[in-house]
């Protein structure tokens, strides 16, 4: 059984991996971020995400490439193999082929075509149906700013994120200090994983609320800041379920045809309703996707 200490140590080695996937991500300069030995960090990450360090981080940095691939047609595959973390082509694509079961260059031609992983899941199928005609409202393109947030990060997309939310406001709640009305801090869901190319339940969810200070303990709740920068924001309502569907939508028919590049850090959602607390499972949010122009 991880101790909070153990739990708090390895969530700041998560979000030094996915604050720069293209960072050194060694074993050892991620043992001097969580203060462990190499050796025992190896052993309480694999005890605590479920899989080893390695595993995760080449996962996620084929996430990122499989995203960047459907979504910067004009990029070539050894720059997007470069901007991952991959230090030849060969490697990247023999971990690509792997990983997904065709080579990059397969992928980006079949990119908007076959069976999207969360239509497996009879009840957003049927939410992608009724999202399906639905043209995108308007982004508004803003630059954000960073944002201190207390987190908790969640394994897998479905009605199980409830429970981490469920907890995380537990936690505001108790914290009276923190901030003048720990309900109404801002809450923001951080979406590490592309639903419509990653199963659901490997997809990685983090259910944060704004503070104004740091932490002075933690545990199942930490820290980080959320990146600041230039996002197209769209403003989504709808019921559980719908969500990814609108994801899909952005990613598949607004990104390409706006000129821009999506980024490598994570979108996020900011909730004004939380379909994962609100009786209904009803929600309006604001999905800010980190976009350049290069």
């Amino acid at each position: 059984m991880a101790t909070p200490q153990q739990v708090a140590r390895i969530n700041d080695v998560l979000h030094q991996i996915h604050k720069d996937i293209t960072a050194d991500l060694s074993g050892k300069q991620l043992a001097t971020v969580a203060a462990y030995s190499e050796q025992h960090l190896h052993r309480v990450f694999a005890d605590i995400v479920g899989e080893t360090l390695h595993q995760y981080i080449q996962r996620s940095r084929l996430e990122v490439a499989a995203n960047q691939l459907m979504f910067n047609p004009d990029k070539a595959i050894v720059e997007i193999a470069e901007k991952c973390g991959f230090l030849s082509l060969s490697s990247f694509s023999r971990a690509f082929k792997s990983t997904f079961g065709c080579p990059p260059g397969q992928w980006r031609k079949q990119t908007g075509h076959g069976d999207k992983p969360y239509l497996n899941d009879p009840e957003i199928a049927a939410a992608y149906e009724r999202v399906l005609p639905h043209h995108l409202p308007s982004p508004e393109l803003k630059e954000l700013p960073s944002r201190r947030v207390a987190y908790i990060r969640h394994q897998g997309y479905g009605r199980s994120i409830r429970r981490s939310w469920q907890l995380l406001t537990a936690w505001a709640a108790s914290e009276k200090k923190l901030c003048d009305s720990p309900e109404n801090a801002l809450q923001i869901g951080l979406h590490h994983s592309n639903p419509s190319r990653v199963p659901l339940h490997k997809c990685r969810y983090v259910a944060c609320k704004e503070i104004p200070t740091p932490l002075k303990k933690r545990g199942l709740v930490n820290e980080m800041m959320i990146p600041g920068g230039l996002h197209a924001c769209f403003e989504l309502q709808g019921r559980y379920g719908e969500l990814l569907p609108w994801i899909s939508k952005i990613m598949e028919e607004w990104l390409p045809e706006s000129g821009l590049v999506a980024k490598t850090t994570p979108a996020f959602a900011i909730y004004q309703q939380n379909q994962f607390l609100n009786k209904d499972e009803t929600f309006v949010l604001t999905f800010c996707l980190p976009v350049g122009f290069y």
